[in-house]
């Protein structure tokens, strides 16, 4: 008995021995940790020997990192890596050091592009189809995005916190209260459903005469260290009833990061041991059927939340994809050494549903929540879609998505070499969020040609947050329209049936580089005016060559191989701060400040 008490003694002793050691060459590791080499020499092979003895030894290892390097509060780092921790772990175990996933994990916000040509059913038709304006009057569309209602904000908790998201009576604050939450929201803190509700009241007020609506995503609030399944089933549920009760359109949804851990989107060749997304899908299958019927709301269920429903009355076909299986902060794409082309399918779904519009002579809008030329987005799965896009361009009338909670465009081309108004082949519209993190609460509405489906104007309705009435009443106004503010600009006198299309948006990014203050216009505008960071030089290039940029190989934000290591570094500050405000960057952000941290201590 003695000498088996002494042997577990020892084998304590040793196992804390262990995780010292472990702890000290993590330490160093992100210390010396300079570009992707490096991370497979140095960082790989230590947090590999770690997710090697197990979930907790990793959890409790990189919680203790965290709070050493005082990356983030103590309550974050054990909150989050209690979520995420178990999946990167799970990684970890499951790829080897050199190989391509490993790359990518370190990579994960450049990434490598592998090789993959999609298949088509048929080839691209001889005589591709015509659509003509005929002039007839333009239906509308509302367009809402990132709502990100947080249910438990709190009037009167503290604005100003050192947390990433506000408002909210957190366990550890201790003194005084810095600013009070105000009772319709602050900028450093996610929507009160009060809020939200102003939005939905502004919606039907303004849009009443809107054909439909579409909303491109997220719903759950940025807390995402607290996050729980139970409390995201809630937050979908609540929202679907709030916009079914209150908006009084048809709306057309897409899947955003909303799932518990945030963005664990297992694919359905993983055993998921934490992080089962299915729950989410049934969730918006049921919610969502109201609107988009039983068909689609099946393929919401069995298609890993992606779903095709032809507006009724309409020669047009909605196409919703979940992007978050393209997404490099899903970290289940990780878990083994080989990459799928095409996780879940859903490239297949996609390319069958454009077919089917094909063969129909139907036009096609589609939506989703990742622009796919973010540089969050998988440069692979990018240029797999992009593929699809140059395909079906003639019936892709236009795109939308949500995600970086600025008023922004992106342009994808037929030659990516010669980018250009003639090579301009497809428009994505993106959408402006309710959340005052990104500035001030927006929405869109569309005029669209009733045969050609193409977007005529673009108009933004935003409320002030900094308006003395605003924490009394919020009051929605017209922001700007796109038609009458840059076809000027453009110096292009538009026919009435002429649309806003990928080609009249390329003309646009031309006058950007040759004239300041139409950019600087363009700049106020991301956030409504109400989160303006500077933007001249080096950041006034890199904005321009994102909105060319519908692949995300092509998108300047991306740092290149060899640089440093430690996600975004030196990027302009309006991109930097566009990265924080998108969902799950909890985990990067948080693994970032170890890195630059510790490089300090």
């Amino acid at each position: 008995m003695f000498a088996l008490k002494l042997w577990y003694a020892f084998l304590g002793i040793f196992i804390v021995r262990v995780h010292a050691v472990l702890v000290d060459q993590i330490l160093a590791a992100l210390g010396n940790a300079t570009d992707c080499a490096s991370c497979h020499a140095s960082v790989l092979p230590p947090i590999r020997t770690l997710a090697a003895l197990g979930d907790s030894a990793f959890v409790s290892t990189f919680i203790q990192v965290c709070e050493v390097t005082g990356a983030e509060d103590n309550d974050v780092c054990e909150g989050e890596l209690q979520r995420s921790g178990p999946i990167l772990a799970h990684d970890l175990r499951n790829f080897e050091v050199g190989g391509v996933t490993a790359t990518k994990f370190c990579e994960a916000l450049f990434g490598l592009l592998t090789p993959f040509t999609v298949e088509f059913p048929k080839p691209a038709p001889l005589m591709p189809p015509a659509f003509v304006s005929k002039g007839r009057t333009p239906f509308k569309v509302v367009h809402m995005s990132d709502v990100h209602i947080d249910r438990q904000y709190t009037v009167g908790a503290d604005a100003n916190c050192t947390k990433n998201i506000c408002c909210r009576n957190f366990a550890d604050h201790v003194g005084s209260i810095n600013e009070p939450a105000g009772p319709f929201g602050n900028g450093r803190c996610d929507s009160p459903s009060d809020l939200a509700q102003s939005l939905l009241g502004a919606v039907q007020e303004i849009g009443h005469d809107a054909a439909f609506a579409i909303f491109t995503g997220d719903v759950v609030e940025g807390v995402i260290h607290l996050s729980r399944l139970s409390t995201v089933y809630i937050d979908l549920q609540e929202w679907n009833s709030q916009m079914a009760a209150s908006v009084g359109l048809t709306v057309y949804p897409a899947i955003g990061h909303d799932t518990a851990p945030v963005n664990s989107f297992p694919r359905n060749t993983t055993n998921p041991l934490i992080g089962d997304s299915q729950f989410v899908f049934d969730t918006q299958s049921s919610g969502w059927k109201r609107w988009i019927g039983e068909e689609a709301a099946q393929q919401v269920h069995h298609m890993s939340g992606s779903y095709s429903k032809i507006v009724p009355g309409m020669n047009l076909r909605i196409l919703s994809m979940n992007t978050q299986y393209w997404y490099k902060q899903n970290f289940w794409v990780y878990d083994k050494n080989e990459q799928t082309p095409d996780p879940n399918g859903l490239l297949a779904f996609m390319v069958s549903q454009l077919q089917l519009a094909e063969d129909a002579g139907q036009r096609v809008w589609i939506i989703g929540h990742i622009p796919s030329g973010k540089a969050d987005f998988m440069h692979d799965q990018s240029n797999y879609y992009d593929q699809i896009v140059q395909r079906y361009k003639y019936i892709i009338a236009a795109q939308f998505f949500g995600h970086s909670h600025k008023d922004q465009f992106e342009i994808a081309y037929s030659d990516w070499s010669n980018q250009s108004a003639e090579t301009a082949d497809s428009i994505l519209f993106i959408g402006p969020a309710l959340t005052p993190t990104s500035g001030n609460p927006a929405f869109k509405l569309y005029d669209v040609d009733p045969d050609t489906f193409e977007v005529l104007d673009m108009k933004v309705y935003f409320t002030n947050v900094s308006s003395p009435s605003f924490q009394e009443k919020p009051i929605w106004e017209l922001y700007y329209s796109a038609r009458d503010s840059y076809a000027p600009l453009v110096n292009i006198n538009l026919s009435p049936t002429d649309p806003l299309n990928a080609s009249f948006w390329h003309k646009l990014t031309d006058v950007f580089e040759a004239n300041e203050t139409a950019f600087q216009l363009w700049n106020t505008r991301l956030s409504r005016g109400g989160a303006v960071t500077p933007c001249t030089d080096e950041c006034v290039r890199v904005s321009i060559c994102d909105m060319r940029a519908a692949r995300s190989e092509n998108n300047c934000d991306v740092d290149t191989p060899n640089a440093n290591f430690g996600f975004k570094r030196g990027l302009p500050e309006h991109v930097a701060s566009e990265l924080e405000l998108c969902e799950g960057t909890m985990i990067r952000r948080m693994f970032t400040r170890m890195l630059g941290k510790n490089r300090r201590i």
